[in-house]
């Protein structure tokens, strides 16, 4: 079955003037027009294409790829507005709608915001919508604590950044665990630190845990070889100074440098860490 406001892969039926026929299933035939047709396309090739709604409102398809599909979330900028509603760029020649009805307040042009793309059934129309607590699954059930997850930033608060977790759920990074610029919008890699009694998710940009640590063990070592058996940075460090050099919280590298201190690999010095013996390889998994 053919999913509007998805990407399909579909058949070429028939080659026309002003495009190619498209095998549309239960939607029938579907134009996609000339200026979207892949060189040396013929009939019965398979391709890719995006199905949507052109200006008016008929069927069609695209080869052009939008920043996001229905039922996805994404940050896009307002190209236009007026009051019946908000048009956003979503990478596509039509500008994907948002109703006035479907903004949590005035959407104002240049502006970007986190909206969620559907398809709405009483208009038959692909649209967005600013009010995207309601898109959003309240209990967890597909997460585990230390599972890695897609992040979207949406919003900062005192207590740090909410992020939407997979496209499905909402989750917050304290700010305690945040040692790196993030802005609105962003999509970033994490895991999932802790989730709670009342299914609230708590989020962390580094994996935590033993595995953590031997990984980045790992990664000091190599680059303990590669600047010559010697790096100016010690446990004393700012924590900028550490996650600029290895994108880890400073507590992350003291218990890093620490197992290794342990297993006799580096000395602490003054100044920095020293690798012991440049020649010395062990398998940092057995630690």
């Amino acid at each position: 079955m053919i999913e509007i406001g998805k990407i399909n892969k579909l058949i070429v039926n028939k080659k026309v003037d002003f495009g190619v026929y498209l095998d549309g299933d239960n939607l029938d035939e579907i134009l996609l027009p000339t200026r979207y047709v892949p060189e040396n396309c013929d009939v019965g090739d398979m391709i890719d294409v995006f199905i949507y709604f052109d200006s008016e409102d008929r069927i069609i398809a695209t080869t052009e790829v939008p920043y996001a599909q229905v039922g996805e979330f994404a940050y896009l900028k307002v190209v236009s507005a007026n009051s019946i509603g908000a048009f956003l760029d979503w990478g596509l020649s039509k500008d994907l709608f948002v109703p006035f009805r479907e903004q949590r307040h005035k959407m104002e042009e240049k502006q970007s915001y986190i909206v969620y793309i559907y398809l709405d059934e009483k208009s038959n129309r692909i649209v967005a919508t600013m009010k995207t607590n309601k898109h959003l699954n309240e209990i967890p059930e597909e997460l585990k604590e230390g599972q890695a997850v897609e992040l979207l930033i949406y919003s900062r608060t005192d207590l740090g950044y909410n992020a939407i977790v997979d496209g499905k759920y909402r989750g917050l990074i304290f700010k305690d665990d945040v040692f790196q610029k993030l802005k609105k919008g962003q999509r970033i890699n994490g895991f999932v630190k802790k989730i709670r009694d009342d299914h609230k998710i708590d989020l962390s940009l580094n994996k935590a845990g033993f595995e953590k640590v031997v990984n980045l063990a790992d990664i000091i070592i190599k680059e303990l070889n590669n600047q010559g058996g010697f790096l100016p940075i010690t446990d004393k460090s700012s924590p900028q100074v550490i996650y600029k050099m290895f994108n880890e919280s400073k507590k992350s590298f003291k218990k890093a440098i620490g197992t290794l201190y342990r297993k006799q690999l580096i000395t602490i010095e003054k100044d920095g860490i020293k690798l012991v013996n440049q020649e010395k390889k062990e398998n940092l998994n057995e630690i």
